[in-house]
């Protein structure tokens, strides 16, 4: 048997799961669930749930990983036992189908990253945003093409090994991501106006608060740290036994959690400058910022570093997607690395265009009421993932505690007083937030 690959740095390790975790949730949806729930009073509880729950089950995800040694269900099955690999499937089925719908909103940020090359779409008018995004979700060649480019992008760099694929990629996009962020930050907040904007994200406002915009900010925490599919698990199987868990897994908690505060900076302030409505929704990204960059002056300059930002994360992402179904693939089914690229590739292609075309040709086409697109999502952010959540608390805080704490103890020095508190938060504080999580979403 091959000898198994390891990052070659912690630096990679820790750069590769926080582009895991950042992905387009920094920039796409953080600004817009903010300006939908009252910006502080959602964006603050965010910060402590991820560095209590989030943090924990980020730990528990990766320790199984790295002391498992395999993809998902061989991690499950030598841990935990036989009867638990069934829940590795279904870890590889939420990522499978979580890339077949991201990449949809994947070619959304290649598509529009080419406009603003091109100068194209950047107008102040509301009807022509609308009708240019709806030209792009609508035209099936457009949204189809642009999805099967954002594929490949994706499949390419997993096709090589982990170390010089995925880690070399995170070395220089991670960096790059934070650097043209920070450019769009500093250009924003000097907007006459944009003030409006960091104080709506950083002056805590009581009267703004809301369950709804708590329970948000659950679920946004799952999603921010990518915890409950398996991403982590896969990556974490990569790890050297030597590596400070603990530390690596607060620096990627840090790094997901400032990028997505960044992501607020860079949105907020130029929308309340522009007196654009921080509430837009999803639509935020791709039908609110073009009107800012139009008013902008070097706007068309802004619009490309602001579009490549939004493609350099999604691609961060999506390659731990794919990373964790050919992981499986490779092991269970003893495929070489590019068989298994190919073919989980062109299966997420194939079945990610019903996706693809639910704003289009297949916008009519219902099952429960909801289209391809919004099925997927809701099975995977309502169900999968937070029971895979569960599965990962039962298995390192009861089924495999012995051996997790082994894990975090390994190149810590971890206390029994740490070990005590990150017990008690995955088997009791973890569950009982993702049952009002997953109870909440399926209502």
């Amino acid at each position: 048997m091959a000898e198994r690959s390891i990052w070659k740095s912690r630096v990679g390790f820790i750069l590769a799961s926080a582009g895991a975790a950042v992905g387009l949730g920094a920039i796409w949806k953080f600004p817009y669930l903010a300006g939908s729930n009252g910006g502080s009073v959602f964006m603050f509880p965010y910060i402590i749930l991820s560095f209590t729950i989030g943090l924990a089950l980020l730990i528990a995800e990766i320790a199984i990983g790295r002391s498992g040694k395999g993809d998902i269900v061989t991690a499950y099955s030598r841990i935990a036992g036989r009867r638990w690999a069934g829940w590795g499937y279904l870890g590889v089925l939420t990522g499978f189908c979580v890339l077949c719908f991201y990449s949809a909103i994947g070619g959304w940020t290649l598509s529009y990253a080419v406009d603003a090359v091109l100068g194209n779409g950047l107008v102040t008018d509301e009807g022509q945003l609308e009708a240019h995004f709806g030209a792009l979700v609508t035209n099936p060649y457009i949204a189809i093409g642009y999805q099967t480019v954002f594929l490949f992008l994706t499949a390419w760099v997993v096709a090589y090994d982990i170390s010089k694929g995925i880690e070399r990629l995170s070395k220089v996009l991670m960096p790059l991501f934070f650097v043209l962020v920070v450019i769009m930050i500093i250009r924003g907040v000097t907007i006459p106006g944009a003030e409006k904007g960091l104080e709506y994200l950083f002056k805590w406002s009581p009267e703004a608060f809301s369950w709804k915009g708590l329970l948000a900010a659950m679920g946004f925490m799952f999603f921010s740290l990518c915890v409950g599919c398996g991403c982590m698990l896969t990556y974490g199987s990569y790890l050297a036994k030597d590596t400070n868990l603990l530390s690596g897994c607060a620096w990627i908690t840090f790094l997901a959690t400032v990028a997505s505060i960044l992501g607020g900076l860079m949105v907020m302030p130029p929308v309340f400058a522009f007196n654009l409505n921080p509430s837009a929704g999803p639509g935020l990204t791709f039908l609110t910022m073009p009107a800012v960059f139009a008013q902008l002056p070097m706007g068309q300059l802004f619009a490309v570093v602001f579009y490549v930002c939004l493609v350099v994360a999604a691609i961060t992402s999506s390659v731990s997607l794919l990373e964790l179904v050919v992981a499986f693939m490779v092991e269970q089914w003893h495929m070489t690395r590019i068989r298994a690229v190919t073919l989980s590739s062109f299966a997420m292609l194939v079945v990610g265009s019903f996706c693809g075309l639910s704003f289009g040709p297949l916008a009519d086409v219902k099952i429960f009421g909801r289209t391809f697109f919004d099925n997927f999502d809701f099975f995977t952010s309502n169900l999968s993932l937070p029971v895979g959540g569960l599965v990962v608390c039962a298995i390192a805080g009861y089924k495999a505690w012995p051996v997790i704490r082994e894990e975090i103890s390994r190149g810590s020095n971890a206390t029994s007083a740490v070990l005590n508190i990150f017990r008690l938060m995955v088997t009791i504080a973890c569950p009982i937030l993702i049952l009002i999580v997953l109870v909440t979403g399926l209502m």
